[in-house]
Parts: structure tokens; C-alpha cells; sequence
């Protein structure tokens, strides 16, 4: 039953208007006063907070449709898949799930420590901020949202100012649904977000860029706050000498080019055996024109294809575009540009000459840089000669070859002979490694992330057998002591 409260901006209407951190620091205060309440609610009361995500989502869901379409014109069966679905997968996996995560887990107990008991029990970590992106800005804040809640915190969430439309539906539905002690969420720019990392909650989690990322764990360090980073980076994909070309191109031009190519995991850049080097290059030109059309126009009037979301960020793929044309890549497909709609034509360059900045940068658009190699080494070589990715793709029909990917490189998640996928199971976790992230998130690996595994140790009997192992020291300490060291 949705909970009928003012929202923050509805009451600050009332009443004469606050500086913007004095009124973040008093939301902030609040939920602190109130956290005793939520930290003890059952998983039943949990459950019904999350339905009341879940079935507003459904409530509001051509509401998201036409947000998103107004934010990248996106096409109601993307929004659907991508975002709709995935936070309703999320809900009801949380849903099914959620009384075995809260339960305490039983530990082992050593030898010494006979007449003892231990357990595991998961608290909230208190009150959390979630800071989401703009990409997929209802999947990545709903999504995270709804592990602080079944984990037991109060929460504020930060959507991204730049999907305006996206965040209003959110917030409103967030004002419908919550009172703002458990859940509220703000509006706002560089300074909202700068107001929040100042005050002194109990983790953040952060979906976003690793340079903001940065700025995010500098702030946190101030109060040793926990964090949990989403990154980002260049994440490659390896089409081996075995590998199905095919199916390699098919998988990899829908990854790469949905949403424009705005996704955190989407292939940045293809490593191709040479003896399939052309074959792929023919393979995703015939997959682009399959999805967007055989023309550019085609593709500039397709429903299915969406666009950058501001000037500022097509202004920078398109930077990134031009210099690598400058230097001598070459356009396989693609390479058009309008910028009063922020239109970039799905891309695909070949020749790629050393230094272009394209291959230096995470390009987050619909521009694919597709490099030859001659032996797997070199191409793993050339991964691990830049930072962990978030995400690695493999296409290979040799077990060998697996293998000494998996053994040689880092990476936040890898598919084998998929893209994407490994976002989508709710049962292995989804997160970075060293400057891709820290942390994890779907699941029972999200809930845990907003929790603090605490652990208790009882005695239940013998409450005096430790005594033997107090100063002063003696013979029969020296026999306890050489019994134990003896099976070490």
C-alpha cells in the first residue's frame, strides 16, 4: 500500500525557501532520526516496499516510455527490455529471495574455541546514498534502490541531471511511494551531488565514470564511508581464429549499438584474427544495416535507434570520431554526423592508426574500432596494457583459448560467445575490478553490499576454559599452546 507524504519539495513549498545543503543536510537528519524504524523491519514489511517499486513501475510505464523517448528518443521495446524489465526482474528476484539473505548464517568453531557458537548476521549499514547515472537512468537507480530496501536502509537517491524527464517521473513516483524519512530522492546538478558527498552517510553507491569516481571515493574517505563503484572502461572484445564470425558480428554490433552505444558494458573496441578480419568487418556492416537500415538515412529515420543524450556528449564522441578519421582510420559503415540531433551513425573503423585518441579513451557511443591481431598473446597483451576493464567478451570455439584469457587477463564480468548476458542473471555478480569498480551489485552480492556482515560469537558452556590461556603463564599454558601449534 503505497504510503501517501508530502514530498521534501511539496513541504519546502510551505515554508520560506532554505539554502539547497541546509535543506539536504535536514532530509539527512531526518532519515538518521528515523533509522531505528526501518533498520528493524521485517522482510515482509521490505517485500511491501519493494511491490511498491515494482508495481509503480508498471503503473508509470508509459510514463518511462515517453520520458526516455524525450531523453534519447529511445524506442518503447528498448525501454521495455532494458529498463522496465530489468527493474521488475530485480524486484522480483529480491521478492523471492530476500528472508534467506537477511538470515544469520552459522560459522564453524575451531578447536580452542570449544563451548562457543558463532553466527553472521546482515544489518543495514544505515542511511545510503545512491548516485545513478543517465544512460539507463531507471534501471540504475531503481535497480540499487531496491537492494538498500531489502537490505534495511533509508536512502537518498541522486539522479542524473541530465535525463530530466527520466528523473521526474522517478521522483515523483518516489514522493508517491515513500516517505521521504525512508526514501526520498533529489534533484539537481554538480552542486547537489557536491552538497550530498558532504555529509556523512553510511555508504555510497556510485554508477558513473571513473574520473567522478575518484571524487566520489575522496569525498567518502572524509568520513570513512563505505563506497560501492560502477566504472566504467574500455571493454574488449576477442573474435579468435575459431570462433563463429557470424555470430560474433551479430552479437557484437547489437551490443555495441544499443543505446546508442551509452552502456557502461557495450564492446568499446573488437580484436579480430586477421584471418577473419575482413569477414567480420563485411559480417557487422550487413548486421548494422539488418537492425537500422541499408542506407543512412535509413538509419537516421529508424524507430529502433536513439540518440546521444546532450550536446556535451555527442560534441565528445564526435571529437573522438573525427581524430581517428583525421589520423587514417577508415569508415566500414558509418561515420556520419548531425549535431542538432545529436546524431552519430552506427560506426565501424578499420585501420586504426597507434596513439588515436579513440583507442585511448572509453567512447561511449555508436562508433566500434576493430583491430587485427596475428596470436592470442598480442591481444592479450594489448588488453593488459591498459586498465581493467569493467566487462571482456571472448568468442572462441577452443577451450584452450578460454582458458588462457581467463587466466591471463582482469576484467569486472567476461561472456563467452555472448555480450551483455552476464548483466542479466540476477545470480552471479555484476561489478568492476581496480579502475572499473569496487563492489558488486545484483542480488544477494547488492544486498550485501548495503549490509554489514556482523559477527557473534556466544558461549555456551565452559565459560572458563579460556582462563587456562590467561597470564600468569605456566606449564599447563605451555601444553595448550604446544597442542595447538601442533596441527598448525
Amino acid at each position: 500500500m503505497a504510503v501517501s507524504t508530502p514530498s521534501v519539495a511539496n513541504r519546502d513549498a510551505s515554508i520560506p525557501a532554505k539554502p539547497r545543503s541546509e535543506r539536504l543536510t535536514e532530509l539527512f537528519r531526518k532519515q538518521k532520526e528515523h533509522h531505528l524504524t526501518v533498520r528493524n523491519t521485517t522482510a515482509d514489511e521490505r517485500r511491501a516496499r519493494i511491490r511498491r517499486i515494482r508495481d509503480g513501475i508498471r503503473n508509470r510505464r508509459q510514463e518511462i516510455r515517453d520520458a526516455l523517448y524525450a531523453d534519447f528518443q529511445k524506442s518503447p521495446e528498448e525501454v521495455d527490455l532494458t529498463e522496465v524489465k530489468s527493474v521488475i526482474d530485480e524486484a522480483n528476484f529480491a521478492l523471492t529471495h530476500i528472508e534467506e539473505w537477511m538470515a544469520s548464517e552459522s560459522a564453524p568453531t575451531p578447536p580452542l574455541l570449544t563451548g562457543t557458537s558463532s553466527e553472521v548476521r546482515y544489518e543495514p549499514k544505515g542511511v545510503v546514498l545512491i548516485i545513478s547515472p543517465w544512460n539507463y537512468p531507471f534501471n540504475l537507480t531503481l535497480g540499487p534502490l531496491i537492494a538498500a530496501i531489502a537490505a534495511g536502509n533509508s536512502v537518498i537517491v541522486k539522479p542524473s541531471e541530465y535525463t530530466s524527464n527520466s528523473s521526474r517521473v522517478m521522483r515523483e513516483m518516489i514522493d508517491e511511494l515513500f516517505d521521504p524519512r525512508e526514501v526520498a530522492l533529489v534533484e539537481g546538478a554538480v552542486e547537489t551531488s557536491q552538497a550530498l558527498l558532504d555529509l556523512p552517510f553510511d555508504h555510497i553507491y556510485f554508477t558513473g565514470s571513473p574520473e567522478v569516481g575518484r571524487i566520489v571515493m575522496r569525498a567518502a574517505a572524509e568520513h570513512l564511508t563505505s563506497v560501492t563503484l560502477e566504472l566504467g572502461g574500455k571493454s574488449p572484445a576477442i573474435v579468435d581464429a575459431t570462433a563463429d564470425v557470424d555470430d560474433a558480428a551479430a552479437k557484437i554490433a547489437w551490443g555495441k549499438f544499443t543505446n546508442t552505444g551509452q552502456t557502461c558494458i557495450a564492446p568499446d573496441y573488437a580484436l579480430v584474427h586477421e584471418s577473419l578480419y575482413d569477414a567480420f568487418l563485411e559480417r557487422v556492416r550487413h548486421y548494422i544495416c539488418t537492425y537500422y537500415g541499408d542506407t543512412d538515412d535509413a538509419r537516421r529515420t529508424s524507430p529502433d535507434y536513439a540518440r546521444l543524450v546532450n550536446q556535451k556528449h555527442f560534441s565528445r564522441v564526435q571529437s573522438l570520431l573525427t581524430d581517428a578519421m583525421q589520423s587514417g582510420a577508415r569508415a566500414v559503415i558509418g561515420g556520419q554526423t548531425d549535431a542538432e540531433s545529436r546524431y552519430i551513425a552506427p560506426t565501424v573503423l578499420s585501420h586504426i592508426p597507434d596513439g588515436a585518441r579513440i583507442m585511448e579513451e572509453e567512447i561511449f557511443g555508436p562508433v566500434l574500432p576493430v583491430l587485427p591481431f596475428r596470436d592470442l598473446g598480442t591481444a592479450i597483451d594489448r588488453i593488459n596494457a591498459r586498465p581493467n576493464p569493467l566487462a571482456l567478451y571472448l568468442f572462441t570455439n577452443e577451450e584452450d583459448n578460454e582458458t588462457a584469457v581467463l587466466d591471463r587477463t582482469h576484467a569486472g564480468g567476461t561472456c563467452i560467445n555472448e555480450v551483455l548476458l552476464h548483466y542479466m542473471n540476477p545470480h552471479i555478480p555484476f561489478g568492476g575490478n581496480g579502475h572499473s569498480g569496487i563492489g558488486m551489485g545484483h542480488g544477494k552480492y547488492a544486498f550485501q553490499e548495503f549490509s554489514h556482515a556482523r559477527s557473534v560469537l556466544r558461549r555456551s558452556y565452559g565459560s572458563k576454559l579460556m582462563r587456562y590461556i590467561y597470564p600468569p603463564y605456566g606449564s599447563m599454558t605451555r601444553r595448550m599452546i604446544d597442542a595447538a601449534l601442533k596441527y598448525l
